[in-house]
């Protein structure tokens, strides 16, 4: 989230297939303020191991992931560097 509390980006990549979900994040993260927030939209299992790997390697902050209904999970990574 942004100082106004609202999130910067959301991206929703659901129904695209490794490593597209990583791939799609990497880029908006890349637009954003340092700081700021980009919610990832994910439905393939390969993400739950991908985005927490993707944000270790290039030292952002993984904030929270919580499950989307109808499936797949959502993804809060703040931009850190």
């Amino acid at each position: 989230m942004n100082e106004s509390g609202e999130r910067d980006g959301v991206i929703d990549s659901r129904g695209r297939r490794c490593p597209l979900p990583v791939i799609d994040l990497a880029r908006r993260c890349a637009e954003v303020e340092i700081g700021a927030t980009v919610e990832l939209w994910a439905n393939d299992p390969a993400a739950d191991a991908d985005v927490p790997a993707w944000c270790r390697m290039r030292g952002q902050e993984l904030v929270a992931v919580a499950p989307l209904p109808g499936g797949g999970s959502s993804y809060l990574v703040r931009r850190a560097r």
